[in-house]
């Protein structure tokens, strides 16, 4: 067991017992082991939850219901490979996503009607979440700079029949220039280092860990945000998301917005019934943060969930 843990340098280790409260630490640890089960979302463009459970269960699949967000399941026995090969997948009645993943865009909540950025939005996970919310009404603008991904983007949107989406290709500062005041909200689930996603059975998905990696993902972090607070209309709202545990990416980001912004912005309270979170910390480094920071949520890595943070942002006035 020893050996397994000693994939996490002690530098890594050292910092989780100050980001962690020091009785979920142990837990955190051990989660690094788990390979969680998968979890899918119920399409409702194309379905709803009884029927997809009922169609399923004829295929002797088994399920568990999340009590947080009714349109979701967890199937504890069943392998990606198995659920590839049915037609009901393929044909984009649910998607395969984390229930972390999730969780950001009910925060969001975008309406019918409304006109939405998705500032890095392949591969799309989110983007048909909140096309699937939305009832394919309004306008969603999904973002993304890699040719690549944004391929994977497309095809994702045209399997689950989202048709409210035009993708685009912009860098932060084009999207400052190009869309002024434009959205009613915004999305900002940034590239991070991915400490909450960690599965050290496989050791790529330590990704190369280190302080430089986290300092240099801050930078282009704070970088998204200030373009995503630029392009959102006076009253509206942005989302702030990562898969990682660290402050420098999360609560650290959120202080010098703020500063950035004075005056401009605030953090909202964040409420899901019956999701699990822990407080977003009071200071790193001896930085005390803005007391409206703890608004913000942690959802701590475990046998069911990844690592993730969540901050919504109100945007006051330009």
């Amino acid at each position: 067991m020893q050996q397994i843990f000693s994939r996490l340098s002690q530098q890594f280790l050292q910092r989780l017992k100050l980001i962690v409260p020091p009785n979920k630490y142990q837990s955190v640890l051990n989660s690094y082991l788990e390979k969680r089960p998968i979890t899918i979302r119920v399409n409702t463009l194309k379905t709803n939850s009884r029927k997809l459970r009922d169609e399923l269960l004829q295929k002797g699949i088994k399920m568990q219901v999340v009590s947080w967000n009714p349109n979701t399941f967890i199937l504890p026995e069943a392998s990606l490979h198995d659920l590839t090969k049915l037609d009901l997948y393929n044909s984009g009645y649910f998607y395969v996503q984390s229930l972390s993943s999730q969780i950001p865009p009910l925060i969001l909540l975008p309406k019918p009607g409304e006109t939405i950025l998705d500032i890095a939005a392949a591969p799309g996970s989110k983007t048909t979440q909140m096309g699937a919310l939305m009832q394919n009404k309004g306008k969603i603008f999904a973002n993304d700079t890699n040719p690549i991904r944004l391929d994977k983007l497309k095809y994702n949107l045209g399997i689950q029949g989202v048709t409210n989406t035009e993708t685009i290709t912009k860098y932060p500062n084009q999207i400052e220039r190009d869309y002024p005041d434009i959205f009613d909200k915004v999305l900002a689930d940034v590239p991070c280092s991915g400490e909450g996603k960690i599965f050290l059975k496989d050791p790529k998905s330590l990704g190369g860990w280190s302080e430089k990696k986290i300092r240099g993902f801050a930078k282009i972090q704070k970088d998204i945000l200030k373009a995503a607070i630029t392009a959102t209309k006076p009253g509206g709202k942005i989302v702030y998301s990562t898969c990682t545990l660290s402050p420098e990416e999360n609560e650290e980001v959120i202080n010098e917005t703020l500063t950035k912004f004075s005056g401009k912005l605030t953090v909202e309270k964040i409420y899901i019934p019956g999701l699990s979170v822990t407080n977003a910390l009071t200071k790193w480094n001896n930085v005390n943060f803005y007391p409206s920071i703890q608004n913000a949520i942690r959802i701590l890595p475990s046998d069911l969930m990844e690592g993730f943070f969540v901050a919504s942002l109100r945007k006051l006035r330009s």
